[in-house]
């Protein structure tokens, strides 16, 4: 006797919700952030009160002004990028890349520089803060693919390939009592200059044309829906404050507080994955 077919789970109450609010909207801005990749293993800088969990990443001004920041930033870097390599799309991701294929979604703004929800299918995606997986010269604009990056840092150091360490966001390690400057970091082979990951860091100017299509982007929507973005950091949060000032609707999906919770016309604490699988089906 053949087994019965397993009913699918109910829906929770908050994916009910956020199905009924965006269920007249046929074209919403969607931004996301750190807490829809942490169901891929990825972690996140921030509590459920928005503060940091940990010591604020490396500035930008950090990282080109002192050689030590530069080889403490990639020794970590080189450890921790294979998790970011090998993680793969969850239900989150997965979820926005069917509804973006029935047309609900007008542009899919992520805070996140994983590069996940590319994989998981998503086209109309801008990246706000860039990519970990391209490397930049900060001297002629030469573009590297982070693998070949990583093979130069496996071969120039290779005490440290294998190494293990606890994973922390965006690629990073946390590897204690180690000799960073013994790290060797390459320059750019074609003019010697700074090889910097494809990410805007703390400090760094998000770059104006990317800011400008965003822009674009929310005044054409009819809503916004944030997900997983406490919206601490002002080049997420000026989106939400530019929809309000715009009279655009907006949902925020989001484990603990977010600074534009008093802007929401709905907030749901909820974890993003189930949410938006329930919701968006």
């Amino acid at each position: 006797m053949s087994a019965l077919p397993q009913a699918s789970p109910a829906p929770s109450a908050a994916a009910e919700r956020l199905a009924a609010w965006l269920a007249p909207y046929r074209r919403v801005f969607v931004l996301t952030g750190a807490g829809v990749s942490t169901g891929s293993g990825i972690p996140d800088y921030r509590d459920d009160r928005g503060e940091w969990k940990r010591a604020p990443p490396v500035t930008y001004q950090a990282f080109v002004g002192d050689p030590r920041v530069r080889a403490r930033y990639w020794a970590r870097s080189f450890v921790g990028w294979p998790r970011i390599a090998e993680a793969a799309p969850n239900a989150a991701h997965r979820a926005l890349a069917r509804w973006e294929a029935h047309g609900r979604l007008s542009l899919l703004l992520t805070q996140n520089v994983d590069g996940l929800h590319q994989r998981a299918g998503s086209r109309t995606v801008l990246d706000l803060h860039g990519r970990l997986d391209e490397v930049v010269c900060l001297g002629c604009g030469e573009r590297l693919p982070r693998p070949l990056l990583q093979d130069w840092f496996a071969e120039a150091n290779p005490d440290w390939a294998g190494l293990h360490a606890a994973a922390a966001p965006d690629g990073d390690a946390d590897l204690d009592g180690r000799d960073f400057a013994a790290f060797r970091v390459p320059d750019c082979l074609r003019c010697g200059g700074l090889l910097k990951p494809d990410v805007v860091f703390f400090g760094e100017n998000v770059p104006r044309p990317r800011v400008e299509r965003a822009y674009a982007a929310l005044r054409a929507s009819a809503a916004l829906l944030v997900a997983g973005s406490s919206l601490m950091v002002y080049s997420g949060y000026r989106f939400a404050r530019l929809a309000a000032e715009a009279g655009l609707p907006i949902a925020i999906l989001n484990r603990g507080r977010t600074r534009a919770d008093e802007l929401a016309a709905l907030k749901l604490e909820a974890d993003a994955g189930d949410t938006l699988d329930a919701a968006l089906a």
